[in-house]
């Protein structure tokens, strides 16, 4: 059950579950993303860990409110670790949910053990490439619509749902149009908060030269055939982050957590089993195991091995599906599954 919270003077909506260190996620898509994609998604972890899912101000079910600024957004983040006494946290951020993760790793790296990036950039740079890839996808695309999306001048929610139907194609490396249709009726789209985003924040967002100051371990994930922020977005990130995992999924385009999604899940298990404090073990049952049985007792195996492992300060491979020991195949996309 959904839950609500008011902080900095707007109500956010929240789901919340699980128990141990919180992972707390931040959707993409500003003005029609929400919490709903990264719930389903990552409930699986709620196993080991607190999960945490919230629609940012002025998307999903939360309350509208400018501004809609990076500033504003991770200030909302850090009031509702606090409200939520969450303590120290990993931050899971996809999209444009990355730049938030980025920017709150660097205001607040205290209070982070760990990020997971998805399918992110650290600048701007690559929007104009997006456009290419768009407009030789092969799709039927309207160029003039597409420019006013990219540029934040969308004039209603109609038009933004419309121009969002128009690109939903260029998102997953297999297309399932009517997965497609029935996540185009969910999406709350609310073109003010996008129009905000891409007409305010994108412009002059470029954190490339201060990734050095993010000392936490992050991992760097993304789909080899992502259209909007490409491969080569990731490896900028992984380039300038002292102390990152890089894997790219290789039968994947802007959405591996949910196109290959149970190797995704593998990979973000082991990064946060070497990287984030465990949860508290089970009361034993007896005292009975004596001192020296422990000593003699054989270790317990490590998880298995990866060619990203050992390299944790440089940006250290592309994990294929052939290399690595996680499985390969795509899943079938549970319910609830949004690729923003």
């Amino acid at each position: 059950m959904s839950r609500r919270v008011t902080v900095n003077g707007v109500e956010l909506v929240y789901e919340d579950g699980g128990q141990g260190t919180a992972i707390v996620t931040l959707h993409g898509g500003p003005g029609m993303g929400s919490r709903a994609g990264d719930w389903a998604a990552f409930q699986p972890l709620t196993d080991s860990y607190r999960l945490v899912s919230y629609d940012q101000r002025g998307n999903g079910e939360s309350g509208a409110g400018e501004p809609y600024s990076h500033a504003q957004f991770v200030s909302d983040l850090e009031a509702l670790r606090v409200e939520l006494k969450l303590g120290k946290i990993v931050v899971l951020g996809g999209s444009y949910g990355g730049f938030l993760a980025l920017e709150y790793a660097l205001a607040h790296q205290e209070h982070v053990h760990a990020v997971i990036l998805r399918d992110t950039a650290a600048s701007n740079r690559f929007q104009g490439t997006s456009m290419d890839r768009a407009m030789s996808s092969g799709f039927p695309m309207d160029q003039e619509r597409l420019e006013r999306l990219f540029a934040g001048k969308v004039a209603s929610d109609d038009e933004f749902r419309e121009s969002f139907a128009m690109i939903q194609p260029l998102y997953t490396v297999e297309r399932d149009p009517a997965a497609e249709a029935e996540r185009l009726a969910r999406i709350p789209f609310r073109y003010e908060t996008h129009n905000w985003a891409f007409s305010r924040n994108q412009p002059d967002y470029d954190l490339t030269g201060r990734l050095h100051e993010i000392g936490v371990p992050v991992l760097v994930t993304v789909g080899r055939e992502d259209w909007i922020t490409p491969l080569e977005a990731s490896e900028e990130l992984a380039a300038g982050l002292p102390n990152n995992e890089f894997v790219v999924f290789e039968h994947s385009g802007h959405s591996p957590h949910i196109e290959e999604r149970e190797r995704y899940l593998g990979v973000v298990r082991d990064f946060l089993a070497r990287h984030v404090p465990a949860p508290a073990p089970a009361r034993r049952r007896t005292r009975s195991f004596s001192r020296s049985r422990r000593r003699n007792a054989p270790s317990a195996p490590g998880p298995s091995s990866s060619t990203c492992r050992r390299a944790r300060t440089r940006p250290c491979c592309s994990t294929t599906s052939s290399s690595s020991t996680l499985p390969a195949s795509r899943s079938t996309r549970p319910s609830g599954l949004s690729p923003c």
